[in-house]
């Protein structure tokens, strides 16, 4: 029974195929990649033309903000980068040791960032010079024996899903700033932003991958242990937490929390999409996303909560009170870039490569997108008419094999899948691909 389990859940994840949130902060000063991912403008804004394109040595988990001008993105060939918004030119980069899948939050002229050295850093935004840097207990990859039941069932295996790191957030306090993020060792971080010196920590049982969220006082944030925590962000006590499903193949928080009149909405890979009391903890409805995972974190906008879903390859609607669907956008893969919403426009990118701009008022019904350069040369060649297929990708392969995976997820980054989420500055969007390159498209007008 358990094994035939474990391959229903295989064909479950690959055969049918990432606030407040994801988004801006511009309080007090700070831009965050992790606050509310809902940008001032009105009307349906397609996209218009390319305007520039920023090549790294790595894929692109990271997602990029914009602030004075600049436009900062990490990535994994271990760099965060600072590039002019206008000309797509470098202006300076800074090496850690590591990956850098974290997203990077400004406040005072400092970037903060999060590398898979083991270390969160705080940078000069204007020169990329190190002010300082904090050691957590170490970070990496999610990751079990015989992860989803592969083959060989004694092999400890990265999970091929744990794209992110935990991002910095800031409480930007005149007198005592401080900055939060999770470690892959399991802790929630506070310290003070101007010198990296640790205020407190708080224990969970499962790497944290996902971004805190801050909200009257307390900060969210979710554990591969299946729990979301509500912390008291003056001394980390916890207020409460929720746990979701635990099933063998559907565990995990990924996705950031959006919170919007005392409610709080997240995605967990058990798969459903939580609506919560921001203050009490209680469940106050969930969404059923047919065993698909939730790793795209949700934006709310107008009442209506945005979320990407993974095997049904959908950008979802649902009514912010009830949790009841609006409407349903399907993209070609899996969608695990979050939404950034402008007026009447969403926007989101796929795992085949794919970025989209889908007019809501039209409930899906009107869309344009861009596709990454690899995925017009290679899409013929990877996916079932246009479409991500995991079984149609590993060519026949045994698929109860980890490392046959490992290689069709190979196949796809190299349509340039969209992870990294955007971010909307001055009539452009900008975001990341696991092509390595950081793109900026215009946005055009439409009444």
């Amino acid at each position: 029974m358990k094994y035939s389990y474990l391959i229903a859940v295989l064909i479950i994840l690959f055969g049918i195929n990432n606030s407040i949130v994801f988004g801006q902060q511009q309080n007090g000063g700070t831009v965050s990649a992790f606050q509310n991912r809902v940008f001032k403008g009105d009307n349906y804004k397609p996209l218009g033309d390319l305007k520039w394109v920023f090549k790294t040595n790595g894929k692109i988990f990271s997602s990029p903000i914009v602030h004075d001008g600049i436009v900062y993105i990490g990535s994994e060939d271990g760099n965060l980068y600072a590039i002019h918004e206008k000309t797509g030119k470098i202006f300076w980069k800074f090496k850690t040791g590591g990956a850098v899948h974290s997203s990077p939050a400004i406040f005072n002229n400092m970037v903060y960032i999060g590398s898979f050295d083991g270390y969160y850093y705080a940078i000069d935004s204007k020169n990329g010079h190190l002010k300082w840097k904090f050691k957590t207990g170490g970070e990496k990859w999610f990751g079990e024996i015989s992860f989803l039941g592969l083959k060989p069932v004694d092999q400890y295996m990265d999970d091929l899903w744990d794209f992110f790191l935990s991002s910095p957030v800031i409480n930007p306090d005149k007198q005592n700033p401080s900055v939060f993020f999770g470690s892959s060792d399991g802790n929630v971080y506070a310290l003070n932003a101007n010198t990296g010196e640790l205020k407190w920590k708080f224990e969970t049982k499962g790497s944290i991958h996902c971004s805190p969220v801050l909200y009257k006082n307390t900060l969210y944030i979710g554990s591969w242990d299946a729990n979301l925590y509500a912390l008291d962000i003056e001394t980390g006590k916890e207020h409460w937490k929720f746990e979701t499903g635990t099933k063998i193949g559907f565990k995990g928080i990924e996705s950031t929390v959006a919170i919007a009149n005392d409610m709080v909405y997240f995605g967990a890979r058990d798969p459903f999409l939580f609506a919560l009391n921001a203050v009490t903890g209680k469940l106050v409805w969930k969404y059923d996303v047919a065993h698909s995972w939730i790793i795209s974190s949700a934006v709310v906008d107008n009442g209506v909560v945005y979320v990407g879903t993974s095997d049904t390859f959908a950008l979802l609607g649902l009514d912010a009170k009830s949790g009841k669907e609006l409407f349903r956008f399907k993209a070609n893969g899996y969608v695990y870039s979050s939404p950034a919403i402008v007026g009447d426009t969403v926007y989101f990118g796929d795992f085949t490569g794919n970025f989209f701009a889908v007019n809501t008022k039209s409930l899906g019904k009107e869309w344009n997108s861009f596709s990454t350069e690899n995925r017009k040369l290679f899409a013929s060649e990877i996916l079932n008419n246009n479409f991500i297929d995991f079984s149609y990708a590993a060519k026949g392969a045994d698929l109860s094999f980890y490392d046959i995976n490992k290689t069709v997820m190979d196949r796809f980054y190299k349509l340039g899948s969209i992870v990294s989420s955007p971010f909307v500055a001055n009539n452009t969007v900008y975001f990341g691909s696991a092509d390595g390159n950081c793109y900026a498209i215009g946005l055009q007008s439409k009444k």
